[in-house]
């Protein structure tokens, strides 16, 4: 994956974000981004976004909670769960932004 389309597929992750929870701020922690709702509770952590050699992640602290049909989630922790996106078709095919909606529910 290039240096673009990790920052292209970010930035449009970050904007699907925005419309699911327009005061969502973005934070620098663990190696990525994390998406925080509320200022006003900076620890309420809902997910993060991390960028790897060959995809970006999408991550969600109570993922394993979603409404997932199509079986897109991945991971088997007691409440995290990821999608990977390798390109920027994957973030309708994947459907990222009911994800993130649920997240930010």
């Amino acid at each position: 994956m290039t240096p673009d389309l990790a920052q292209s597929i970010s930035d449009a992750v970050k904007d699907l974000a925005r419309a699911a929870a327009p005061d969502v701020s973005f934070q620098p922690k663990y190696g990525g981004e994390v998406m925080i709702p509320d200022a006003k509770a900076p620890t309420a952590i809902v997910g993060g976004i991390y960028v790897y050699k060959d995809y970006v992640s999408v991550e969600f602290s109570n993922g394993a909670g979603f409404d997932d049909p199509g079986g897109v989630l991945e991971g088997k922790g007691k409440a995290r769960r990821h999608v990977k996106l390798r390109t920027l078709e994957d973030l309708a095919t994947r459907t990222v932004a009911q994800f993130l909606k649920q997240a930010f529910a």
